[in-house]
């Protein structure tokens, strides 16, 4: 069978279930005690085991399978879950992923087959701790006697077994019934909703493991579990299940009525037993409506989403070319037909910008366990809190922001939180903090990075930039604290005298500021010196469709992204300045730095006469103020970004290209790159 049409499939799964194992483990690093947590690790391991067998891909299969045995002696309590066992299992998830990526790459899951990890997991099983848990004595404790196989544990609560004792002493049988399906099976959830409904004919069932839920949404391997309580005999229900296509084996074991409450009216037993079941059913329904709401969704390659920006891209131009075209005012018809196609248009593109955006939380959900790693490495107590991570920007965004991010991270936890020792010295509390927030503020999305570490000694920077040459000791002593800050992005640039394996190559800070200019924003740092530092990030919330100010220089007409314009003045020329060679004028007691675009664009001037006023554009570039001078204003317009062409990448000062209306393209100024 030709697996190759799955692969798609599977890749996306299996990022998935990894990145939800990924979780679960630091969850189960916090509570080691949390059953419902190492149930879902196992489940994930469970379900990939099962995916991998499936697709052909045996290494991937075997460790999953080493894991299963591993996290199978967990839950009989076999296993006590310390920092060492958690080590072992991410370094599990470490070669799962390694082995998605080679799949992804070539196809292939590699050759490596992980034996140091294998060993790891089966001197686990060697060392594991004979405690008081015999599990053949589990009826006395509600849980039912472990067969060898994925849901040996399926546990009864007091109320399931209240109703099990009430059916025997009706006359009724209650068994556990474990199904295990055929490897080859593909509909597993269709399967075994034959196999419940052959159940429900002969019974009622109780309960099941896994969940109904995770059954029907193929959330297992290719075994089940379910308790029933029936008339009929187990010959007779084995017989039926047998009958059912791709069942590969059935295990039935009767449960026996067990002392589980001092209560002696059955009765009441039996109200309040039934009356669980209901409320669980009730329960379950509204998990099955949340279930079916979820499921109404649909993997889409970004491919086609990029496709269909295009259209709607080409449909915002044809729409701004009709608003140009002049038509007798009479012509009402005309003009409400425009009017209805600009709403029309507004509206799919705001619906495929919202098919486009996806949660922050993709990209961080990667650092929980970075910063783990990271602390460890360091000797350093390090807590990650993340903020606002259902925060939703476009797909392209989330695509490049996350190496950023990861610079900052890695910072924060070097450079800025310090060794427990220090910080108790400081009465600070051992563990140091960092903060990862995101949330939108008008058309743009900001991220912040803090820490509450060592601040940046700014007279350092101060220092180590006259060391380099960058400028001299006079003009380094008259700059402002933003201003040497602006030094930590310039490429090799750093203070740390120690290079180490995580930072202090001076490659860092530059490489971020670059790829975050690079998506039209902007990163500004506040740092208080023993207090510690926030980076924060600010960008645009599309990459593709946005609102601009169209201006002329010349005879040539450029667009200004509208999200960095703080206003538009006039001034005459009498009140332009000359400081330090730069171009200045005053705006409100504040000395803003004047840009002559016609003059850095080198755009041939029009023959005009001298004007008396002139029009100045103020740009904000993240505390800064720049004036742009430009010829002449044309208007606000929402505008296509297209891209200039790789023989053209690169180019300063311009961000790329816009086709207008009269079929002109008007080149996007790139205004971090031109703000003093």
């Amino acid at each position: 069978m030709d697996m190759s049409q799955y692969l798609e499939l599977f890749i996306d799964e299996s990022k998935e279930h990894l990145q939800s194992l990924n979780q679960s483990l630091l969850e189960l690093e916090k509570k080691p005690d949390s059953m419902p947590t190492l149930n879902e690790i196992f489940r994930v391991a469970h379900t990939l085991k099962g995916m991998s067998g499936t697709m052909g891909y045996s290494k991937m299969a075997a460790l999953t399978h080493d894991m299963e045995n591993v996290l199978q002696k967990i839950r009989n309590g076999k296993i006590k879950v310390n920092s060492e066992v958690i080590d072992v299992l991410f370094k599990c998830l470490d070669a799962l992923e390694n082995y998605l990526q080679s799949i992804i790459k070539t196809g292939a899951e590699g050759e490596d087959k992980y034996e140091n990890v294998i060993k790891m997991l089966n001197k686990l099983l060697e060392t594991e701790k004979t405690g008081d848990t015999n599990p053949f004595v589990a009826n006395t404790k509600n849980q039912l006697p472990p067969l060898e196989h994925a849901s040996a544990s399926l546990e009864l609560d007091e109320y399931v077994q209240n109703v099990i004792n009430k059916a025997i002493d009706m006359g009724m049988n209650a068994f556990r019934v474990t199904v295990r399906l055929n490897k080859g099976c593909v509909l597993k959830s269709a399967r075994a909703f034959i196999i419940f409904k052959a159940l429900e004919n002969n019974g009622s069932i109780l309960k099941s493991d896994p969940k109904v839920e995770d059954i029907e949404d193929e959330k297992f391997d290719f075994e089940f579990t379910v308790v029933i309580v029936s008339k009929e005999t187990s010959e007779k229900i084995s017989k039926e299940l047998y009958g059912i296509a791709e069942v590969e084996e059935v295990i039935i074991d009767p449960i026996y009525a067990s002392s589980v409450s001092e209560k002696n009216n059955n009765q009441v037993l039996q109200n309040e037993a039934w009356e669980l079941e209901g409320e669980e059913e009730q329960v379950k329904e509204q998990k099955n409506k949340e279930k079916g709401r979820a499921r109404k969704t649909v993997r889409v390659d970004i491919d086609r989403l990029d496709n269909l920006m295009n259209l709607v891209s080409e449909l915002i131009i044809i729409k701004t070319r009709l608003e140009d075209i002049d038509v007798d005012d009479s012509n009402q018809g005309y003009s409400e037909a425009v009017e209805y196609l600009e709403r029309v248009t507004t509206s799919l593109h705001d619906a495929v910008m919202k098919v486009r955006m996806v949660p922050v939380e993709m990209v961080f959900n990667r650092f929980p366990r970075m910063i783990r790693d990271l602390s460890r490495e360091l000797g350093k107590q390090i807590v990650l809190n993340m903020y606002g991570s259902d925060t939703e920007v476009d797909r392209t965004v989330i695509d490049e922001i996350g190496d950023p991010l990861i610079h900052l991270l890695r910072n924060a936890a070097d450079h800025g939180i310090e060794t427990p020792e220090i910080r108790a010295s400081r009465n600070k509390p051992k563990s140091g903090t960092i903060n990862l927030k995101s949330y939108h503020d008008g058309n743009n999305v900001i991220i912040e990075v803090q820490d509450d570490g060592n601040g940046i000694d700014i007279e350092k920077v101060r220092k180590k930039a006259v060391e380099k040459g960058l400028v001299t000791k006079e003009v380094a002593d008259s700059l402002s604290e933003k201003e040497v800050l602006d030094f930590l992005f310039r490429p090799s640039f750093s203070t740390v005298d120690k290079v180490t394996d995580i930072s202090g190559r001076g490659v860092g800070l530059d490489v971020v500021k670059t790829k975050i200019e690079a998506l039209g924003g902007v990163i500004d740092i506040e740092t208080e010196k023993g207090k510690g530092s926030k980076f924060i990030i600010r960008l645009p919330l599309t990459l593709a469709i946005i609102q601009a100010l169209m201006v002329v220089l010349g005879e040539e007409k450029y667009a200004i992204p509208l999200n960095s314009i703080k206003e538009i003045i006039k001034i005459k020329p009498e009140d332009i300045k000359l400081v330090q060679k730069q171009e200045v004028f005053l705006l409100r007691n504040s000395v803003i730095p004047l840009i002559r675009l016609d003059r850095i664009l080198e755009v041939p001037k029009s023959e005009e006469k001298e004007k008396k006023q002139a029009t100045i554009i103020i740009v904000r570039k993240g505390d800064k103020l720049t004036g742009f001078m430009v010829d002449k204003l044309i208007g606000q317009q929402e505008i296509v970004i297209k891209s200039i062409g790789k023989h053209l990448s690169g180019i300063k000062y311009i961000a790329g290209a816009t086709i207008l209306g009269d079929g002109q393209v008007a080149l996007i100024l790139d205004v971090n790159s031109l703000a003093v």
